[in-house]
């Protein structure tokens, strides 16, 4: 056997020369071994499939979410109880402190009366703040001025 018959004609590679993966790219493919692309009836059945997973993992992570939310809450809870409690504590000390201090320049029965006094002037404010905006809520529900301010006026006419 002569050399001149092992040696491949110009431009085409040796057998050896090409990657595995490629060797056999030259061969035509079998219409009837190429893949079958999928139906529509098939794609329509994996979107489903597909929008059922995910609308699990959604509600799955929606759970999750709610239950660290409500765990967050309880807390807040527990720490805005305990920072009125002591709210409360420093704004009993100050009137406390305000009597105190008052006593030393006018007589302690006096001091009392006096931050009495200005403790019941600023819940008369705060009063007539809340009614203010109560009116307002009662405004937006469409309940006219007179209706909010005067509901037992019906039952008397």
């Amino acid at each position: 056997m002569r050399e001149e018959d092992n040696v491949p004609e110009r431009g085409e590679p040796a057998p050896g020369d090409m990657p595995e993966h490629e060797q056999g790219a030259t061969d035509a493919v079998d219409p009837a071994d190429a893949p079958v692309p999928p139906s529509l009836a098939d794609d329509l059945k994996a979107l489903t499939e597909d929008g059922k997973v995910y609308a699990e993992a959604e509600l799955a992570f929606q759970k999750s979410r709610a239950v660290f939310a409500g765990n967050r809450a309880k807390h807040i809870a527990i720490y805005a109880i305990f920072a009125l409690g002591f709210l409360h504590l420093a704004l009993v000390a100050l009137v406390v402190g305000s009597v105190f201090a008052l006593a030393q320049v006018i007589n302690p029965w006096l001091a009392t009366g006096a931050v009495t006094l200005v403790l019941i002037l600023g819940i008369v404010i705060l009063g007539l703040m809340i009614r203010s905006k109560a009116k307002d809520i009662g405004f937006a529900f469409g309940k006219s001025s007179d209706e909010a301010g005067n509901t037992s006026s019906d039952t008397n006419a």
